[in-house]
């Protein structure tokens, strides 16, 4: 299962890198002549509603997938960890208003919480990856608190304190590398919702706007010509 799921995701990274270069058509022309024309050997995919290369639009928008989940998960963990350990290790108040925080952020549906971020900001890429970075760290800085709290009883912190150690080196020296092999199993989750909720948010026209290709606007366009046709 891990070897198929690796290749499976390498796949997807490949087409990322390489999708634009390699597309048969500019995902952006339109061939209204041929539109909503199914899978033929030229286009392997069909056309869409605007006569753009389905297969085209679908290599290039993996990339746009890829830089929101990366960038996301990112500018997440980097938050969480930092306002985790300093929650984890201070303890007292501080860990008292970033605890609250966590918890004021719980309280709401992520996918929720993205959408209104978006719909006051404003529909765009950028503002997509403020929304759910702004939302993405609290699940790092849960994580991050519980094992600083378990870590900076162990041995070796204490003795680095005792040795005179500042507090800048504790947690940048020691508790933030020993918080790092869980921070990677959540981000290896984190990305993938980052994607999800990425394509759920240009599928609601909150997202990418056109005439940037993305796997939300893809879906959105297939949806509608569904929901259009005569069964």
């Amino acid at each position: 299962m891990t070897r198929a799921g690796a290749i499976i995701v390498g796949m997807a990274v490949l087409l990322a890198v390489v999708g634009p270069f390699i597309t048969p058509f500019d995902p952006s022309t339109q061939q209204l002549a041929l539109r909503l024309e199914g899978p033929t050997p030229t286009h392997w995919l069909g056309l869409d509603e605007l006569g753009r290369d389905v297969l085209s639009r679908v290599l290039t928008g993996a990339r746009i997938s890829l830089v929101v989940g990366l960038v996301v998960v990112c500018v997440s963990a980097t938050i969480g960890i930092m306002l985790g350990a300093i929650a984890g290790y201070f303890g007292g108040r501080v860990d008292e208003i970033v605890s609250r925080m966590i918890d004021i952020l719980l309280a709401f549906p992520g996918l929720l919480l993205a959408i209104a971020f978006v719909a006051v900001l404003g529909p765009s890429l950028v503002n997509v990856v403020l929304a759910l970075s702004i939302i993405g760290w609290v699940g790092y800085a849960r994580l991050v608190r519980g094992q600083v709290l378990r870590v900076r009883e162990l041995e070796y912190v204490l003795a680095a304190r005792a040795a005179g150690a500042t507090t800048g080196r504790i947690l940048l020296r020691h508790l933030v590398p020993a918080v790092l092999p869980a921070v990677s199993v959540q981000a290896t989750l984190g990305m993938g919702g980052a994607i999800l909720s990425e394509a759920s948010l240009s599928f609601l026209g909150l997202g990418v706007q056109p005439p940037t290709p993305s796997w939300g606007r893809c879906s959105a366009t297939a949806a509608r010509i569904c929901s259009t046709r005569p069964t």
